[in-house]
Order: C-alpha cells, then structure tokens, then sequence
C-alpha cells in the first residue's frame, strides 16, 4: 500500500514537471509583441436612388394570338411558310384550289354582260319612245311600259355587280393571308385536305410575339403603394427569366386588374415588352419585380458591410489613418446585394469593410487588399 502511493506520487511530481518544461518557453516569451494590421476588402460609400422591389411571379401572354381558318370550302393546294416561321401582316399563307370561284366569277360576269346589252337596248327604246309619245304618234302606255322595262333591268344589272363582287370576294378567299405579324405553329390542317369554310380546326395559329405582355400577380397589401405609384406617372416591372444568364428586361406597367382573387388575395398586373429578341416566349414563367417606389439619394453600400450587433445593424468604416472604427447604422432597404442606409449614419465617399470584420475591434489597423475601394 505504501508502495503504492510512493509510486502515485512520483507520476503526478513527473507530469507538473513536464507541464512546467513545456510552458517554459511561453513564460519566457518577451511582453508586448505587436500584431500587424489585419487585412481587409473594402468598399466606398456612394449615393444613388434606390427601387424598393416587391419580388413575384408570373407567365408571358402573347400580345394577340389567330386562329388561321379558311372562309370557304375547297382543296388546300399548298402551304407558304414552315412551322415556327416569322410571318408579317399580309403574307400568304395557303392557298385553296381557285377554280370553282374563278368559274363562278366568270359565269357572273357573264350574266352581267347580258342583263347589260339588254339594258342598253331598253335604254334606247325608253328614249324613243319618249320622242314619240311627246309628238302624239304613240300612246303613253307604251312609253310607261318602257320606262319600267328599263327601270327592271338597270336593277338586274346592278345584282349582277353585286354577284361579281361576291364572286371576287370568294375568289380572294382562296388565298389566306396572316392578319398580324407574328409567329406560326404547327399546321394543324395539310395541304391535300378538303376544308369546309370557318371549320371547327384551325388552319395554322399565329401569335403575335413582338410584343409580349408579362402577366404577374401582386399581394393586395401592396397594391395601395403600387396605385400611388401610378397615379405619380406609373412604374415599371423587371422581369428576368430563369435559366438566363442575360441582365434583366424591363418593362412598363400598363395594367392593373379590377378585382382581387380572394382565393389568393392578389390582384393581376401587367407590362408590355417590345421582346425584338423574342428572349421572353408565350406560355414561359417568369420571376418579376415590381418598383414599388424609388428611394431618392440614398447612401449605398454592399450589404457584406452590414453586421449584426447587440444595438443592431453596424458597420466598420476605415479612417484616415488606416484604423477601424464601429459604426452604428440604420439599414431603410437591402435588395440585390447592396443595403441603402440613413444618410445620418454614414456619408457617401466613407470607406467601409466588406470582408475581414471577424478580424476587427474599434481602433484596430487594417490593410486595405488590392481588390479594394470598389463602389457597390
């Protein structure tokens, strides 16, 4: 048992000794040993406007879509554009065998030229016997007879125009032409097939693409500020479509609708786009942002600047003489990486630290990476 606690106690004076050694070499460190000046990324304070954005979700409309049918009955005989074309107002699309309206034109021209020689062949007896019933030498029965002969077929001829117009109208059919400018589906209907006129099947679609409307929904909560805003002279929507890397479309906002979803609680807004690089396609969602209102001069500073303490938002600002100092500050707005705070709080031009903050106290030296000084 002695044996015991003599050998328990040279292993415990063993490891304060070992403890000692190893400390030593601290203890014996000289006092007051400078660190160097921590490195940070920093940035410069600008003034800017600012949007306050209300972030939401929608689809693209096209601006006008056609249904492609044929006004008469007939053979298609051949299509003039391939599926997914650009068309213009006025481009032939199909054409419908003309014969039997290039037949029935001619028959009533025909007809016309007829009733027309008779009618002048009366014309001349109305006028004889105008000169004779006025010398006495014919009764005027037979003068009247004339008169209402010519009368019947003046009204003959004037239905035979009538019919020739019909019968152009008819032949004119025969050749579809697009009504807008725009895009083309997929034939719907092949040349080959017979069509009856205003059919149940679309010939062809065509959607009109340049331009589109977006279409997005809005809270109703905002849709007081978003009125305000466009009895001021309107706002605009920034629309960007997932998947693409290409900065934002804008577009101004041309609509708002008249009654709440109250299964949602939002209301309809859109905004037409000019889309002359077709970028937004009918049918395609889209995420939006709505410009609510505008912040005017507002100090800006990336939002990596912003810190969290215990009496709120702060961020470090670099002086003149290269040292950290903490400021306090009251964020109005953050959005797309950048904060816009109180002009009380921070100055545009003040130089504030964007990376390294876990590094920093107040009155701590900094050293500024080369990567520095960029404005947000």
């Amino acid at each position: 048992m002695h044996r015991l606690r003599d050998r328990l106690g040279q292993f415990s004076t063993l490891i304060v000794v070992s403890l000692l050694c190893a400390t030593a070499p601290a203890l014996a460190a000289p006092k007051g040993r400078q660190i160097g000046p921590a490195p940070v990324v920093t940035a410069i304070a600008v003034t800017r406007d600012v949007p306050r954005l209300a972030r939401t979700y929608g689809s693209v409309l096209a601006s006008a879509t056609v249904q492609i049918k044929s006004q008469v009955e007939g053979r298609i005989l051949e299509a003039f554009f391939t599926e997914g074309q650009m068309v213009k107002a006025g481009d032939l699309l199909f054409r419908i065998d003309p014969r039997p309206f290039q037949a029935d034109m001619d028959q009533a021209q025909a007809v016309l030229s007829r009733d027309q020689a008779q009618l002048d062949k009366a014309r001349l007896e109305l006028a004889r016997q105008k000169d004779l019933s006025g010398r006495g030498v014919t009764s005027a029965q037979k003068f009247e007879q004339a008169q209402a002969e010519a009368k019947a077929l003046a009204a003959t001829v004037a239905s035979d125009t009538a019919a020739i117009a019909n019968a152009r109208l008819k032949l004119g059919y025969t050749e579809i032409r697009s009504p807008l400018s725009g895009k083309t589906g997929p034939i719907l209907i092949h040349p080959g097939n017979i069509v009856k006129a205003n059919g149940d099947t679309a010939l062809v679609n065509v959607s009109a693409i340049e331009p589109v409307r977006v279409s997005v929904t809005l809270a109703q909560q905002q849709l007081p500020t978003l009125q305000a805003r466009m009895r001021e002279g309107g706002t605009d929507l920034v629309i960007s479509v997932p998947g693409d890397d290409a900065p934002p479309i804008t577009g101004r906002i041309d609509f708002v609708g008249a009654t709440v979803n109250p299964s949602s609680g939002t209301i309809e807004v859109r905004s037409t786009v000019a889309n002359e690089t077709h970028r937004l396609v009918p049918g395609q969602f889209v995420t939006a942002a709505l410009v609510l209102e505008v912040i005017k001069d507002a100090t800006v500073i990336p939002f990596e600047a912003i810190n969290t303490g215990q009496k709120g938002p702060y961020v470090y600002i670099v002086d003149a003489d290269k040292k950290a100092a903490l400021r306090n500050v009251s964020v109005i707005y953050a959005e797309d990486g950048i904060a816009a705070v109180d002009k009380k709080d921070l100055n545009a031009g003040e130089t504030v630290v964007i990376d390294g903050q876990l590094r920093l106290a107040p009155g701590v030296s900094v050293t500024v990476m080369p990567v520095a000084d960029k404005a947000p």
